[in-house]
């Protein structure tokens, strides 16, 4: 819906480099352009996700354009094709072929091999070195293909510079400010030069402001990727498995696994690490790569907490619960032999619960202890938003969950049913256990 009077809008978080194509295209063609990159104009991971923004921009992601017309872009290459003025489309039709030709090149080669390599140094994708080798090579190649281009050339098309520069030197601005060294780069010199040559246009340091070129290749950032806890798999767990010699068989299992990363991040991922790019740390939600839930946990959290659970709570469970947006888990303590008092058990399961306490929004779990002092056993149905255990999304959840046995459910077996029913209602028959109900305890 267009508002009168309401300048043009590129919507970003700051320092996109894919914001910065459109942004350097207007301060060519003159056009007008409000850019709205921070709060309260633009909140990345708020605005982008509220409905008014995704029903003009489906996807959510940014850039996004919108004019004061109403008419809305998303794609980056698009909305700076759009600011453009002809010169910078090329004014005949093979010089906007050639444009299009180089704006596709810096998606398809420049683009993968450079997030592989530059994601790690900036701490916000784990390092694999057969990744990052493979990585530099096709960098190489590709400052190979522009150093000839650039040759007998000032620009990529025509005489003077175009969308196929803007395009290009965009999308190589974090290979210049973190990895390509001096002596990386020696191999290239009409690359530099032409790459400098951009960055100190007018045009360009409105948008950019001062680039400096590295002079030390970054390397992998550990620190500031354990504070930004990784979404996936967290890389401690395969460090300790092999610390603890592995059966031969496991380890040749890992190196098949290592092998198996291309050096190019997939779309998702490096959309995923632009993300983390643009939010802050401290506040990561390690559930933030998931897709919304129709399934409101709190909503049946409040009809467990306040109303029966047998004829509402767990009807209302069944009836709203998403199979795809959430999981259920049955745990098991693996080490019953060990269990003493059933006070101190107790304890086990309070203490699990207390450092798990940042999971309380997105989990629910009835954990229960049978049996009596020195004969008792633990265990409890966990329901987690996503498919996956969630305590590999963050360091700070991994101290309890190792001791224990886990097994996806099928939400649609009768096991299943039985089984939340019982550990939701603290009675039943629980004949998988054999020993009698103690005492349980609820995560919520």
């Amino acid at each position: 819906s267009a508002v009168s009077g309401y300048p043009p809008t590129l919507y970003t978080y700051p320092d996109n480099w894919r914001a910065f194509k459109a942004q350097i295209a207007a301060q060519y063609s003159g056009a007008r352009l409000k850019v709205a990159s921070n709060p309260p104009a633009f909140t990345f991971g708020q605005t982008n996700r509220a409905p008014a923004f995704l029903n003009n921009f489906p996807l959510g992601k940014v850039p996004a354009y919108q004019g004061d017309d109403g008419f809305c872009l998303f794609e980056s290459n698009a909305i700076a094709h759009y600011l453009s003025n002809d010169a910078l489309r090329g004014a005949t039709p093979q010089a906007a072929a050639q444009v299009l030709q180089w704006v596709s090149f810096a998606d398809a080669e420049i683009i993968p091999p450079a997030s592989a390599w530059v994601f790690p140094t900036l701490g916000i994708m784990q390092f694999n070195k057969q990744a990052t080798e493979q990585a530099k090579e096709e960098v190489k190649k590709v400052l190979a293909v522009l150093n000839q281009h650039l040759n007998t050339r000032t620009f990529l098309v025509g005489e003077r510079v175009s969308l196929a520069d803007i395009s290009v030197v965009c999308s190589m601005l974090w290979l210049y400010k973190q990895v390509l060294e001096p002596s990386f780069r020696q191999p290239y010199p009409n690359v530099t030069r032409w790459f400098v040559t951009c960055v100190n246009q007018p045009q360009f340091k409105a948008v950019l402001g001062e680039v400096r070129l590295c002079e030390k290749m970054a390397q992998f950032d550990a620190k500031k990727f354990a504070e930004m806890q990784p979404k996936k798999e967290t890389p401690q767990k395969k460090e300790k498995g092999g610390k603890e010699a592995a059966k031969p068989q496991e380890k040749k299992e890992k190196k098949k696994e290592e092998k198996k990363p291309a050096a190019a991040p997939a779309a998702e991922e490096m959309d995923e690490c632009e993300a983390a790019l643009a939010a802050e740390p401290k506040a990561k939600d390690p559930f933030a790569h998931l897709p919304k839930s129709t399934f409101v946990m709190d909503e049946f959290k409040r009809k467990y907490s306040n109303e029966d659970t047998l004829t509402v709570a767990i009807p209302h469970f069944w009836e709203h619960f998403d199979t795809e947006g959430y999981s259920i888990w049955y745990s098991q303590y693996k080490y019953s032999n060990e269990l003493a008092a059933t006070f101190m058990s107790c304890n086990l399961i309070t203490g699990m619960f207390q450092r798990l306490d940042k999971l309380r929004k997105n989990a629910f779990a009835s954990v229960i202890l049978f049996g009596t002092n020195n004969d008792s056993c633990i265990s409890g149905i966990w329901i987690f938003r996503g498919q996956d255990l969630a305590f590999t999304l963050s360091e700070d959840w991994q101290i309890d969950y190792e001791s224990y046995d886990w097994r996806k459910m099928d939400p649609n077996s009768e096991e299943c049913k039985t089984m939340v029913k019982e550990y939701f209602s603290w009675e039943g028959e629980f004949k998988h256990v054999g020993k009698p109900f103690n005492q349980g305890k609820i995560f919520k």
